[in-house]
């Protein structure tokens, strides 16, 4: 990728995040076309934009939002990401979803258009998917990486 726009990071979100699809899954990974899950996704296109992660994420294991409690995965989006008003979807965003209701959020995408987001999914590898019915019931929020230049 050719130097990004030093201002907002939506154009080089989206193409840095396209630019995983076809890489396989693989647990806790986060090496563009060697592995990756969908937080190695997040961490990579983040490294890619940001030069360093803002924190190491540390072992976890497949079933960690159930065992562990809380919603680690969105409160680290609040750290490092700046919430969307209404959570309005959009290309270059941050999503998480959660599984269930009363569960923690545990995946994450990259939104690449207002209705597809790019994501790692388990048994395969990172994929684009529509953002159908099924998935938006199951967004837990949605967050604007910081510009580039306040990194």
């Amino acid at each position: 990728m050719s130097g990004p726009d030093r201002g907002a990071p939506e154009r080089a979100v989206v193409a840095e995040a396209l630019s995983w699809v076809g890489t396989p899954y693989r647990h806790q990974a986060s090496r563009k076309h060697v592995g990756c899950d969908c937080l190695g996704l997040v961490r990579g296109v983040w490294r890619a934009l940001y030069g360093t992660e803002p924190e190491t994420a540390g072992p976890y294991s497949m079933d960690w939002a159930e065992t562990g409690g809380g919603e680690r995965l969105l409160e680290a989006a609040r750290r490092h990401f700046l919430p969307c008003p209404a959570g309005v979807p959009a290309a270059g965003r941050l999503v998480l979803f959660r599984w269930r209701p009363h569960l923690p959020a545990k995946h994450a995408g990259i939104l690449v258009a207002e209705d597809a987001f790019v994501h790692a999914y388990e048994g395969r590898a990172v994929v684009v998917s529509s953002l159908v019915p099924q998935w938006r019931r199951r967004i837990a929020g949605v967050f604007t990486f910081p510009r580039l230049t306040e990194r």
